[in-house]
């Protein structure tokens, strides 16, 4: 797997969506994207991250950037997580790990001293024409949505939006 670059046309992809439709990067053309890669819904620093973006989702929207998030669970899963936190963005199920893996997210971790395969929670910000325009990785959900929310404020003030 090559590293993803900065300025470089982000990895297209499809993927089953929350709203029961395959979804592809190339489907938002003329709009930027906020991606977000995250481990498992339900759990604690998953809930605290998508709650962030989904305060955040009106003003993404207001500066043309939709929010995506993706994970290894299931449809149904990012429904029920939907339904219970009130997200008002896709969730995309990448239960093979194929997406994850292109985005270079799908790395060995450690826990108590096992080791693992799982997602790395990253984000990236990819402008209206299919760009990689930054990205975060193995970030800190605390302040993180806030940050991306700048970059994307950043971006549009700079006519890319």
């Amino acid at each position: 797997m090559t590293e993803l670059q900065i300025g470089e046309m982000a990895p297209n992809f499809e993927l089953p969506a929350s709203n029961g439709e395959n979804v592809s990067l190339s489907d938002y053309r003329g709009q930027n994207v906020v991606l977000y890669f995250y481990p498992k819904d339900m759990t604690t620093a998953c809930i605290q991250e998508s709650c962030d973006f989904r305060d955040a989702n009106a003003e993404m929207l207001q500066r043309n950037t939709v929010i995506m998030g993706i994970s290894i669970d299931t449809v149904k899963s990012h429904q029920n997580f939907i339904a219970k936190k009130e997200l008002p963005f896709l969730l995309l199920a990448d239960t093979e790990h194929a997406v994850c893996e292109l985005y270079g997210v799908w790395q060995l971790k450690k826990l108590y001293g096992r080791e693992y395969m799982g997602l790395v929670r990253s984000t990236f910000l990819i402008d209206a024409n299919g760009r990689l325009v930054r990205e975060w990785r193995k970030i800190r959900v605390k302040g993180h949505a806030l940050q991306v929310l700048e970059a994307v404020e950043a971006l549009y003030k700079a006519g890319s939006g």
